[in-house]
């Protein structure tokens, strides 16, 4: 087992993480297209109560469900990196299929609770009426197809796993296009509204988790997927789950902290949803870079920490923590520079232009306080620590942004809601520098 994990464990630190972050960076743009674009369609072709029941609600519902099970494929990450990195291939390919047929019994589970329970969790979070029945409609084509994105996530994290940061890429940007296409198809041709677009992404899905599967069965040197093989064993789905569990359950406080958020801001009416939704997509192009970064680092720390190279991740962790900082400063800069001319992207109605810019100038300038949180919790997550990083994200983030909307700012204004982010940025900012010089100094003894 060579290849590309030499790059990692040997090569020019800054070198390799860039060189493995800008494929990730420019897979997770396209996959942030898939919904992107159907907001697009939606609020400039069909009308703000279509771009409210695609972005509003039934987004934070499925951010929460992809968000706990993308947190979990990160358990198999962090393995496969570690066997990558240690040369271990028997245990390599065990985790492999155990962590693939998790995918797909996950996939089939929560795609019919999706099914079943979309129209209760809306009418729970204060979804407007005249919004229900296009986020329900949403809600449940999305959730039919739940497995195929399951099955993507986990294919794409175990390619990054072992160093394969362009291939994902590659799948994103033909599934990318396939979904534009779609879009405009059943949307402009064939006047499917919400459906429409629900349905484009489910079939640019498909497609992207058959194509990923096909390539770890056929066309990866480092691991074979065989499909006579696929189990559920117990050694190796205990790893995953023991690192990936608490990083899916963080996830989802994350998540459900921002449904709380939806719920409160739902109460302001439909202008205000519809400026959530806008603001969200462009919010969404910081995190899909944020994201990047964590995933970058979580395959370097990995793998380096599977071959015992630990002066080699304090030096990594310290430059790509400085190196997003300051990429996080710049995309603030270009946000509040530009502010109304990224809304207009999304909506053309001037009170819900007004809104959303209040919005970006209550959360934006603030981002780069994340990227300590980012940075320090994957490399922890990657050396196996991860239930202290958890506690603190739920305890000092998730916890605090929950009673900030339900007990302190009952009755206040819709800037005083959104602070509660930048406030727990700082908190958790401050937890994981503690932390991660206390438990470093403790890994080396």
């Amino acid at each position: 087992m060579k290849s590309q994990s030499n790059g990692i464990t040997e090569g020019v630190i800054w070198k390799q993480l860039l060189k493995f972050f800008f494929p990730i960076l420019i897979g997770i743009f396209f996959q942030q297209l898939y919904n992107t674009i159907d907001t697009v369609i939606v609020g400039r072709f069909v009308g703000k109560e279509a771009l409210s029941s695609v972005g509003g609600s039934s987004s934070q519902i499925i951010n929460l469900v992809v968000g706990f099970f993308t947190g979990i494929s990160t358990g198999a990450s962090v393995l496969v990196a570690q066997y990558f990195g240690a040369k271990d291939g028997k245990s390599l390919h065990q985790t492999l299929h155990t962590a693939y047929t998790f995918a797909i019994v996950g996939g089939i589970i929560f795609g019919i609770i999706g099914i079943i329970l979309a129209p209760d969790v809306l009418r729970w979070m204060k979804t407007p009426q005249e919004l229900m029945e296009g986020s329900t409609k949403y809600v449940r084509i999305y959730s039919t197809g739940m497995v195929f994105v399951f099955v993507y996530n986990m294919g794409a994290a175990v390619l990054r796993a072992v160093g394969d940061s362009k291939r994902p890429l590659y799948l994103l940007i033909v599934c990318c296009i396939i979904n534009i296409i779609l879009d405009l198809v059943f949307v402009l041709g064939f006047d499917g509204g919400v459906v429409g677009v629900g349905v484009a992404t489910l079939l640019s899905q498909a497609i992207s988790a058959i194509l990923v599967t096909i390539m770890i069965m056929y066309r990866t040197r480092e691991i074979k997927l065989e499909l006579r093989k696929l189990c559920l064993e117990s050694k190796f789905l205990k790893k995953v789950l023991w690192i990936g569990l608490p990083t899916g359950m963080e996830s989802v406080m994350y998540s459900f902290s921002n449904v709380i958020i939806q719920a409160a801001l739902n109460d302001f009416g439909v202008d205000t949803v519809a400026a959530w939704a806008a603001f969200g997509k462009i919010d969404n192009f910081f995190w899909m870079i944020n994201s990047a970064f964590g995933t970058a680092i979580v395959t370097f720390v990995g793998q380096n920490f599977g071959a015992g190279k630990m002066d080699r991740i304090r030096k990594a962790v310290k430059l790509w923590l400085a190196i997003a900082i300051v990429t996080t400063w710049m995309i603030s800069s270009l946000m509040l520079v530009n502010d109304r001319f990224l809304l207009g992207i999304f909506t053309v109605d001037e009170v819900v232009l007004d809104i959303g810019v209040r919005m970006i100038w209550c959360i934006a300038p603030y981002y780069f306080l994340f990227e300590f949180i980012e940075i320090l919790s994957g490399a922890l997550r990657a050396e196996g620590f991860v239930i202290v990083s958890t506690l603190m994200v739920l305890c000092g983030t998730c916890l605090f942004r929950i009673v900030w909307v339900l007990f302190i700012t009952v009755g206040m204004s819709m800037e005083m809601i959104l602070y509660c982010f930048p406030i727990t940025w700082g908190i958790g900012a401050i937890m994981f520098i503690v932390y991660y010089w206390w438990k470093q100094k403790r890994v080396l003894r």
